[in-house]
Parts: C-alpha cells; sequence; structure tokens
C-alpha cells in the first residue's frame, strides 16, 4: 500500500510482524462494521476464501483470540480491536515519516529534481529530460524543441490548446516520451534525407533479440540512450550488432511532451 498519493516522491509500505498488512486491517475495519466475514470480504476487495486465509493466519500466529463467532455473525475480540487501533495510529506515524523526509528532499533541489523525473510511470520506454529551447506556436499546432541534458535535441508537435495547457515556454523543465515502435533505425542513409524531425545518431550498445522482434538500444554522444524494436529479420538485414553506427529516426508527432503546468 502506498502510503502518500500519487505524484509524490516517496512511497512506503506498512508491515506488522513481516506480514500483516493493510489489507489485513481493512478486512478488520469491515468485519468490525458488517458482523460479517462475506460482507467484509466484499468490502475490503477481497474474495471470501482470501479472506478467510488472512484471518486464520493472523489467528494462528496470535496469543489472544482475535474474532468470535456466534449465531449472530462475527465481531472482534478486545485484542482485534486493540490491534486495529495500534495499526491506525502506526499508519497515521508512518506517514508523517514519510512526508517528513519528502520534505527533506524538496530541500535538495538537485535530488528532488532528479525523482520528480523519475516518479512519472509510463508505458514509453524512451523517456528523455531537457528544456525548452524553441516554441512556434501557431493557431492550430505548436511546435516545440526540447534540448536534452548533455548534448541534442527532440523535436515535437502538438496542438496549441495541449501546449496552452502544459503552460510550455522557453526555458521550462519538460520529458519527451517516444514509443520504442515508433523509432525507426537506419544504418546507413546513402546520400538520402529523411523528412522526419528528429534523427539521433548514435552506436548500438544493445540487442536483446526475442522471438520475433528485438530491442535495439543506442547509446547517444550525450551518453543517453534510445530503444527501437526492430523485427529479427530487420536487425539482420541492417547489420545491427553492438558497436556498429546508426541513427534513430522518429517523426515530431511521435514525441508525446510532458511537463509540469
Amino acid at each position: 500500500m502506498n502510503t502518500v498519493p500519487n505524484g509524490a516522491l516517496l512511497s512506503g509500505e506498512l508491515r506488522i510482524g513481516g506480514r500483516l498488512d493493510a489489507r489485513f486491517f481493512a478486512l478488520l475495519r469491515a468485519l468490525q462494521a458488517t458482523g460479517s466475514i462475506n460482507r467484509a470480504a466484499r468490502t475490503a476487495g477481497l474474495s471470501y476464501k482470501g479472506a478467510w486465509l488472512l484471518l486464520e493466519t493472523a489467528c494462528n500466529l496470535a496469543q489472544l483470540p482475535l474474532l468470535h463467532t456466534s449465531s449472530g455473525g462475527t465481531r472482534l475480540t478486545p485484542a482485534a480491536e486493540e490491534l486495529l487501533q495500534a495499526w491506525a495510529t502506526l499508519e497515521a506515524e508512518h506517514r508523517d515519516f514519510v512526508r517528513a523526509q519528502e520534505a527533506r528532499l524538496v530541500a535538495t533541489p538537485a535530488l528532488h529534481g532528479l525523482l520528480r523525473r523519475m516518479s512519472m510511470k509510463s508505458t514509453a520506454r524512451n523517456q528523455f529530460a531537457g528544456t525548452v529551447s524553441e516554441l512556434d506556436i501557431g493557431p492550430v499546432s505548436t511546435r516545440v524543441v526540447i534540448a536534452l541534458r548533455g548534448s541534442g535535441e527532440i523535436v515535437a508537435t502538438m496542438t496549441t490548446a495541449a501546449a496552452k495547457q502544459l503552460k510550455l515556454k522557453k526555458g521550462k523543465e519538460a520529458l519527451a516520451l517516444i514509443k520504442a515502435s515508433a523509432v525507426v533505425l537506419v544504418s546507413d542513409f546513402a546520400g538520402w534525407k529523411l523528412s522526419a524531425s528528429n534523427q539521433l545518431a548514435g552506436t548500438v550498445s544493445r540487442v536483446e533479440r526475442g522471438a520475433v522482434s528485438s530491442l535495439v538500444v543506442l547509446t547517444l554522444p550525450g551518453g543517453g540512450a534510445i530503444t527501437a524494436t526492430v523485427t529479427n529479420e530487420g536487425v539482420d538485414a541492417l547489420g545491427l550488432a553492438v558497436g556498429r553506427p546508426a541513427s534513430a529516426v522518429f517523426k515530431a508527432n511521435a514525441v508525446l511532451v510532458a511537463a509540469q503546468p
């Protein structure tokens, strides 16, 4: 269980005795309120069998009985109520501790910025941090250039409404997200030029071959890395291997931009 809200820098899971966690105590609270294991299980999001498994394990480990069952239903014993109250106190103190530690991180700008960028969860395999260096706002669409840390830049296009929603401006920190499937690898341009706005030259540093396709990772001059999904036939045809030069090519409209509004 995360004890801090989404978007926070720190999270932590609280357990008692290594196995009594938030699920167990949610079940106890529901049982206290309903007097029925069946209804308590549904309230806590557990199956009837799963609820009994949690309760039986805890009852077997406890020195005092936790449940009292009668024809009128199931209720908590004083020992279980004391355990539930202890959990509530510990949970509040743990939440305060996590918040206090997060406040310490906020006071360290470099570390805070790093963790804030890493806290975003996305299925996009390629995520680059940088700052907005150019912003061309049109009536319908907007072109954004993000200067990467180290060297290089990524160009993105989006609707002007989206750019305004993100409150983009020069110098603002932003993230560029690109799916691996949107990246095309080129090993030899043979004198041809491509219309794609993004063409990042690098060196193949890893090839993870699967049954049908491979993940090919290029290391860029600035030290960053970009991953592309390539069919195994494509890997063989292009001669992609560790140490070989290649360029990662992708369109500006394949780039998603994230920013703190």
